[in-house]
């Protein structure tokens, strides 16, 4: 998914919202203390990381990347945890606080933490401050978190922001991408599905900031090319895979995952299933039984 999917599937996914409440960091500051589970959590990742994938600056990041996702497979699909905060009294979208957690994921929120945690082992003393830091800087504008409007919501703009700032390399020119120019407004088509939105003001920025994204179309890789470009990916490249729905440019997201065998499959995190997971079936498979699916983004992980 892109992170606009989130409130795509907010009803669906609500009804299955019996989930502990994610770590939320004050708006005012970088981080308050996390869940114990959470905690527990990174530092047994952290621990195996260094043991399985021995950290170099020269060492590509991207299967650090992926054995983060291995370590989550299993872990329950939780929707919507960005936007919890909107629901408490008082709160404002001007002043959107860090939300971090490793108990659960959706499809954006573990290919973060996937990259967060695979980037913070390179640190002696990492612990969940650094995790934070790497989220914070891939998930908002330039690396600055300034409210709501801040937040990278589409995936594809995720992907041309944090490339430009050196943390990925878009991979879609040398693999045959074409352009996808179509107007990305789905936010503002569909405002009464983000409560954020109701502010006048957030409204506007979002549709200024949708505007802006006419002048940068996305380089997708058709459905009918993936075959031919698979020994091109990488395990632990990022993945957004596009759709044909108006207004938007991705409906999910994941990680490419090579098997043992040298089948390619897709690490993620998808409603449907509940969990995150590995595709039972290949890349091209995946992306060709996807509904309004037209094929994926690609972007390489670095170390930033």
């Amino acid at each position: 998914m892109s992170i606009t999917r989130r409130t795509f599937v907010r009803d669906a996914a609500l009804a299955a919202a019996a989930l502990a409440m994610p770590t939320t960091l004050d708006a005012t500051a970088l981080l308050t203390s996390p869940g114990d589970a959470d905690r527990a959590r990174l530092a047994a990742w952290l621990r195996a990381l260094r043991r399985d994938v021995p950290a170099s600056r020269r060492a590509p990041l991207g299967r650090a990347v992926a054995r983060v996702g291995e370590l989550a497979l299993g872990s329950p699909y939780r929707a919507n945890t960005l936007e919890e905060y909107l629901a408490a009294a008082g709160a404002s979208p001007l002043r959107e606080p860090l939300t971090a957690y490793l108990t659960g994921f959706d499809c954006v929120t573990l290919v973060e933490s996937s990259l967060a945690i695979a980037r913070a082992a390179a640190l002696p003393r990492a612990g969940w401050d650094d995790f934070a830091r790497e989220i914070e800087r891939m998930r908002y504008r330039g690396g600055v978190r300034a409210g709501y409007t801040s937040r990278l919501h589409y995936f594809s703009e995720w992907i041309a922001d944090n490339a430009r700032r050196g943390l990925l390399r878009e991979l879609g020119p040398e693999l045959g991408a074409v352009e996808d120019r179509r107007p990305l407004r789905f936010m503002t088509t569909h405002r009464s599905a983000y409560r954020a939105l109701a502010d006048d003001g957030v409204y506007r920025e979002i549709g200024e900031m949708e505007r802006r994204l006419d002048a940068s179309p996305r380089h997708l890789v058709p459905t009918a090319r993936i075959p031919s470009i698979l020994g091109h990916i990488e395990t632990g490249d990022v993945l957004g895979f596009a759709t044909s729905i108006a207004g938007l440019d991705c409906t999910h997201t994941g990680l490419a995952w090579r098997d043992r065998t040298g089948v390619m499959r897709v690490l993620h995190a998808p409603l449907s299933g509940g969990e995150v997971q590995v595709s039972r079936g290949t890349l091209p498979e995946y992306v060709a039984g996807l509904r309004s699916g037209t094929g994926i983004l690609v972007a390489r992980p670095l170390r930033g």
